[in-house]
């Protein structure tokens, strides 16, 4: 209900229905979709919704709605405090015997993730520049620590993995991946945005 509530104020408040339309449209997806069921068998999917939550309709809640964000260097900061804390093994175990953590963890790293992604568009190029260089490299830290570790971390998918067809190293390897893949590749791309937008700012001036 609280998030209902903070939707209908930000509609209306919006600067762009269409993208907080479209941005809580993804939320109720990724939270209400049998991806949610999913998420309880496989560590990837659980991966893959927080992915939907931060990559796609973060962006899109960012631009829809009229809110003030912390810096850019906080929010970074914010947000991959975030991403660690859900995704150590004991607040992740957590999450699934307790309603409230599992809530709480959705929503702070949406939260963030909004934060970050406002901070980003208002930031200065040099800001920005800096903060999707290190939100980049620390989700590929993540993602490449999950990957490559000896065995499975996540007491919760020992044995719901296999009618999926895999092991549950095997699965925390797929959800390394998609956090180190996508999460890298576009807040590096992001990145590099911000040097374009630096040099063509930079232009006129030489």
């Amino acid at each position: 209900m609280a998030v209902l509530a903070l939707l209908a104020l930000g509609w209306r408040r919006s600067p762009n229905r269409v993208a907080l339309l479209a941005g809580s449209g993804l939320v109720a997806l990724a939270l209400l979709s049998p991806l949610c069921s999913l998420a309880v068998a496989l560590f990837s999917a659980r991966v893959a919704q927080h992915m939907a939550l931060v990559l796609i309709a973060a962006p899109l809640l960012a631009v829809g709605l009229r809110a003030r964000a912390p810096s850019a260097p906080v929010s970074a900061s914010v947000f991959a405090a975030m991403l660690w804390l859900w995704h150590l093994p004991a607040p992740y175990g957590w999450t699934f015997t307790s309603d409230l953590a599992w809530w709480a963890s959705h929503l702070s790293l949406l939260v963030a993730a909004v934060w970050l992604w406002q901070a980003l568009l208002h930031a200065r190029p040099e800001s920005a520049l800096a903060a999707g260089i290190v939100t980049a490299a620390q989700m590929g830290v993540l993602g490449a620590f999950l990957t490559f570790a000896p065995r499975p971390l996540y007491l919760p998918h020992a044995f719901t993995t296999w009618p999926w067809g895999l092991s549950a190293l095997e699965d925390q390897q797929l959800g390394g991946l998609l956090m180190w893949v996508p999460g890298g590749v576009l807040f590096a791309g992001l990145a590099l945005a911000a040097v374009a937008r630096a040099l063509r700012e930079a232009r006129p001036a030489g």
